[in-house]
């Protein structure tokens, strides 16, 4: 089985909050990819925090062994999810979600999040959650 890191567990695991080390050597560092979404949002929180210079290396030190999957080849599938959502009712408000959702439905990965709840009315998407509280 592959993986797509969403960026909450890749969050958790830089706070020290998920030993994702062993989860990936478990895994296998081949079969866990994360989205350039991810890195975007990675490089927010770490411009973001107390230390950003200290925060990006760690996030430098993170991605450096990850295959980091392009959004390009997902763009017909956003809008088909996209339209699909907001006529079902149930829209996605962050983009953010909505792009790594559909990047791991059209890579064929299965999304690793602790936000299982907010992808729920992807019926292509496999879901789980390496993070218990």
């Amino acid at each position: 089985m592959q993986y797509l890191l969403d960026t909450n567990i890749c969050v958790f695991f830089l706070r020290g909050m998920l030993n994702l080390d062993d989860v990936i050597k478990e895994k296998g560092l081949e079969n866990c990819y994360i989205s350039e979404i991810t890195v975007f949002e990675l490089r927010f929180g770490a411009e973001n925090s107390i230390n950003p210079k200290k925060s990006h290396k760690a996030v430098d030190k993170f991605i450096e062994g990850l295959s980091i999957i392009p959004i390009y080849g997902c763009a017909k599938r956003y809008a088909e999810y996209k339209v699909r959502l907001r006529k079902n009712g149930t829209p996605m408000h962050d983009e953010f979600d909505l792009l790594i959702g559909v990047t791991a439905i059209e890579n064929e990965l299965t999304l690793v999040t602790d936000n299982t709840k907010d992808f729920k009315n992807f019926d292509e998407l496999n879901l789980e959650n390496w993070y218990s509280r």
